[in-house]
């Protein structure tokens, strides 16, 4: 199963950023169409991404196409929904009506191309305040989608909203990424970038708060920021020492007819135990990934 702790951004215009983005041990990479390419190459990227996804490579391949609505969406669907691409990344998604046409190109291409169902992903990036408000509704009308991101720079921009360094104003918009994924039995949703590149404690300490927020990953804008996203978004040693020995005493608890221990000073019944297996299950899932 893919774990998605750095997705990394790549212009798609850009060939050796392109070749060099995919080997820097991200978890996926996005190359984009939309926003660092500029429209008079929009059109003539599409056939570099999709060359580029064709090629062997250890991190998974999405490509963030223009959003719907604008003159180059229907063709970036058209031209991406092939082998070698594993994922789209569909931007300013506003309403359950965005998410379901999308799916639904998708689907009409993988029939008409005679490509297995369903194995395309298609990550909507909520950053408007309508699809903050619609977002509920587009989580519960998923059915390819797996997963949401937060888009914050145009979330923020279109509320106007002052993106500062702590990111405190960013604390219930996030939550309710959390929750809203959660209602509607998605996975943990994936974490907005951080356009402060000089600031590295300050991205840092971004990840950290968005993992303890709930967050699954964290879009990444720049290669250097890949190895602190797969650090902060993986169990600690300390983390998976404790919870193996939460797990192996409630177990053996159990077996003396106890729900409800301690382990390390620290009370342990069933939601606790949950964690445990969970931090386990996670570093399992990176661990299997990360082999070749």
């Amino acid at each position: 199963m893919p774990v998605h702790r750095s997705l990394l951004f790549a212009p798609g215009n850009h060939a050796r950023r392109v070749e060099k983005c995919l080997t820097l041990g991200a978890d996926a990479v996005i190359l984009d169409l939309e926003d660092a390419v500029a429209d008079a190459e929009k059109a003539a990227t599409r056939a570099v991404v999709v060359q580029a996804l064709g090629r062997p490579r250890r991190s998974q391949g999405y490509v963030r196409v223009n959003s719907l609505g604008t003159p180059w969406a229907l063709g970036d669907f058209l031209a991406v929904v092939t082998t070698g691409v594993d994922g789209i990344v569909l931007p300013k998604v506003e309403s359950a009506s965005d998410l379901r046409t999308g799916e639904w190109l998708i689907d009409s291409l993988e029939r008409e191309r005679g490509l297995p169902s369903g194995r395309i992903d298609l990550i909507p990036i909520i950053e408007t305040a309508a699809g903050f408000a619609h977002m509920g509704e587009i989580a519960a009308a998923a059915r390819r989608t797996r997963r949401l991101a937060f888009g914050a720079g145009d979330f923020t921009l279109d509320i106007g909203l002052a993106w500062s360094a702590d990111e405190t104003e960013l604390l219930p918009y996030r939550s309710q990424f959390v929750v809203q994924s959660r209602a509607a039995g998605l996975e943990p949703p994936l974490d907005t970038v951080w356009v402060s590149l000089d600031d590295k404690d300050g991205f840092r300490r971004s990840a950290l708060r968005a993992r303890s927020l709930g967050f699954q990953g964290k879009l990444c804008i720049h290669p250097d920021q890949v190895p602190v996203v797969n650090e902060c978004f993986c169990p600690t040693e300390s983390e998976l020492a404790h919870a193996r020995r939460v797990i192996d005493a409630f177990e053996q608890a159990q077996r003396e007819g106890l729900a409800a221990i301690q382990v390390d000073g620290q009370f342990v019944d069933y939601p606790i135990l949950y964690r445990a297996q969970r931090i386990v299950a996670r570093a399992q899932a990176i661990d299997s990934a990360a082999r070749p």
